[in-house]
């Protein structure tokens, strides 16, 4: 036979998630009410003995007396800031469908009370212009997760992208195997880094682009064997030294710098990069990066405020290209 305080415990905790916060407060009386609702009958005294328990248990229960007298669940395992940044956050995702984004949204707001996520949802707009047509998002991932945890190949159909009398289309352009590492979200993206396995270095691949995949029985390449890591691959390190999901040959680069631009340096490097005062206006750092097209054109952004001055074949590339977008407007 069911044993009714534990469906009632069940239901008590369900009212506290997701009907009380620090405006919306029940008193035991109120509390019996709710429950013989669900068709749980109980007295006040139950009320009391099980708030006691859930206290021990760890729900931030309290008791107040004013401005409304009665229990809420004070403290959750997201609060609202928490909550709102993470809302946020999956609505800013490019590469996350509309469909999808609402339903993420749906779940996150659960974490907080059905009041405060009806003062979050006021601010949501889902802008479905910028988002991604692509629904299959979660089992692509899913299925990446899976081969780098177990170390397998997966074949994938990559998407192609170009222009036709004027009109953008989108064909099954390419079908590889590659040997997935990790997953990287960066600039609006989500992307895979891998190794084709016809060559020797790492690739970056967007999963929005990607039409269908299939996880193979061959053993994946290690990525000590295509990068700098022999152990761990560290995301976090990797996409440091890359600009704008460009890769190229690790090498060290020497700039000269304005001051003024300092907080983007610190941000990009972090705060322990290498660097040392020029002048009055000025400062040199050092970092080990890809040398790739995307650092020159990280590079030409800042203009006169960044100079190279090592490698020499850095330099050139830059000077090269500011060269090709100067006879743009000769």
């Amino acid at each position: 036979m069911r044993d009714p305080r534990s469906l009632r415990l069940v239901y008590l905790i369900d009212i506290f998630t997701r009907q009380t916060d620090e405006n919306h407060t029940f008193s035991a009386v109120q509390l019996c009410e709710m429950l013989a609702e669900y068709g749980i009958p109980c007295e006040r005294k139950s009320i009391y003995r099980d708030v006691e328990d859930l206290q021990e248990y760890g729900f931030d229960i309290v008791n107040v007396r004013t401005p409304n007298r009665g229990y809420y669940l004070r403290n959750r395992t997201f609060d609202i800031a928490e909550v709102r940044l993470l809302t946020d956050a999956v609505q800013a995702a490019k590469f996350i469908s509309s469909k999808d984004t609402k339903s993420l949204i749906y779940k996150i707001g659960g974490l907080v009370s059905e009041y405060q996520e009806e003062e979050i949802r006021k601010q949501i707009y889902v802008n479905s212009t910028f988002k991604s047509e692509k629904e299959d998002l979660y089992d692509t991932i899913k299925t990446l997760d899976k081969a780098i945890k177990t170390c397998r190949q997966v074949e994938i159909h990559y998407a192609k992208r170009k222009l036709e009398k004027r009109f953008l289309k989108v064909s099954e352009g390419k079908t590889f195997n590659v040997n997935p590492y990790a997953l990287l979200w960066s600039n609006d993206h989500y992307y895979l880094i891998c190794n084709n396995d016809k060559y020797d270095n790492l690739m970056h691949l967007r999963l929005d682009r990607i039409i269908s995949i299939k996880t193979t029985d061959k053993d994946a390449k290690h990525f000590s064997k295509v990068s700098e890591y022999k152990d761990n691959f560290d995301t976090a390190d990797y996409s440091n030294k890359l600009f704008n999901m460009f890769s190229g040959e690790p090498g060290e680069i020497k700039l000269r710098c304005s001051n003024t631009i300092v907080d983007d340096i610190l941000e990009k490097f972090g705060e322990h990069i290498p660097m040392m005062i020029d002048g009055e206006t000025h400062f040199i750092m050092k970092a080990t990066v890809e040398l790739s097209n995307g650092l020159v054109s990280w590079i030409t952004q800042y203009g006169s405020d960044m100079q190279v001055i090592e490698p020499k074949e850095l330099k050139n590339a830059v000077r090269d290209k500011a060269k090709e977008i100067l006879s743009l407007y000769e």
